[in-house]
């Protein structure tokens, strides 16, 4: 698909325009076959798309720097689709597509909680797009970041998840899947569990008194 209209056009001497669709719209774009329609409609669009926001930004913040470039209709926060708690972006609507555009241009990059938030053209909010898309719920970017990211909510992945424990036979270990090792009949059991909490550490699994005691004797 030719996307040519949208491409960024080269002079000797000029400055990039400021109200281009970002490389990741674009790259999309290339994939769908409606993709140039979405990108002609989301430049005639009121709504931009804010990422890269720290979990405690709050609604009254977002307003306060974006309604420096037009008047807001309404702000949606983007959530966790299984805690129902900010997962950083949201949807800015204004009542006109030059300030959603206005947005892009000058409020591109802009440090807020001491982030430099992403703003996007986009071709208008629809219910269900403020639930994160990842599998833990909020965004997938968080579950590829391997890096503490305090403002984010720490390690989005646990650590047995991200590096895993080897096992005798050269296979690892990952969240939700227990591992033993069989020695002529007798079964061994971990007195940890095998998930730790964010700091890495693990903490004691609670003993069941209902348990039977193994007195298995080797012959």
């Amino acid at each position: 698909m030719s996307l040519a209209e949208f491409d960024e056009i080269k002079y000797d001497h000029s400055t990039k325009r400021l109200d281009n669709p970002s490389s990741y719209l674009l790259k999309k774009a290339r994939k769908n076959p409606n993709g140039l329609d979405e990108l002609r409609q989301s430049m005639k669009s009121a709504t931009v798309y804010v990422g890269n926001l720290s979990f405690y930004t709050s609604e009254e913040q977002i307003y306060e720097l974006f309604s420096k470039c037009g008047t807001i209709k309404r702000i949606v926060m983007g959530l966790d689709r299984f805690k129902f708690t900010p997962c950083g972006f949201c949807f800015v609507i204004y009542n006109k597509a030059d300030e959603a555009l206005n947005a892009v241009k000058y409020l591109s990059d802009t440090k807020l909680d001491d982030r430099n938030v992403t703003i996007d053209i986009d071709p208008g909010f629809e219910d269900g797009r403020q639930f994160g898309r990842g599998k833990s719920g909020g965004q997938v970017s968080d579950e590829l970041r391997f890096e503490y990211d305090a403002s984010r909510g720490g390690f989005a992945i646990p650590l047995a998840e991200r590096v895993g424990s080897g096992g005798t036979d050269g296979s690892h270990m990952y969240h939700g899947q227990k591992h033993h090792r069989h020695h002529g009949g007798r079964r061994g059991r971990s007195d940890y569990g095998e998930i730790p909490d964010a700091m890495g550490q693990f903490r004691p699994q609670e003993q069941n008194d209902d348990q039977e005691e193994d007195n298995y004797v080797p012959q």
